[in-house]
């Protein structure tokens, strides 16, 4: 899924930025305190940073310091216009039903906890990322 199209950097529709840039250890460690319980859970580095699969299926991460979250592309656009939230994008194109969300939009518990849940709602319908 995230091969060799997704290039070396991200474009968060202003700029390019590589993704060898570190990645926040504190926002990783939030998700995989968050995540704990669950089930087939792996998780991986890629992107620069780090990537939280379940059941085989990309479901969240942590790109620099922005939670990325893989949800249904039926609500895309709609999420799109909560605070802190921007488009992802493989070079140049936007990466329907995939978000990146800035601290701004995840500050408050009942915010993040919204973002992991977004994810994993749509997690049983997501194609999976692994090649079988």
């Amino acid at each position: 899924m995230f091969g060799s199209g997704f290039g070396i950097a991200y474009f968060d529709g202003v700029n390019s930025k590589p993704f060898d840039m570190p990645y926040s250890e504190a926002l990783a460690d939030r998700v995989r305190e968050r995540l704990a319980d669950l089930p087939n859970l792996e998780e991986k580095a890629m992107m620069g940073g780090r990537l939280f699969l379940y059941n085989d299926k990309m479901v969240v991460g942590v790109i620099q310091d922005d939670l990325l979250c893989r949800i249904d592309p039926a609500i895309y656009e709609q999420m799109l216009e909560k605070n802190g939230c921007r488009m992802m994008y493989s070079g140049k194109r936007p990466m329907k039903g995939y978000v990146l969300v800035d601290e701004s939009g995840r500050r408050t518990q009942k915010e993040f906890e919204e973002w992991i849940r977004l994810a994993l709602d749509y997690n049983p319908k997501a194609k999976s990322s692994r090649k079988k």
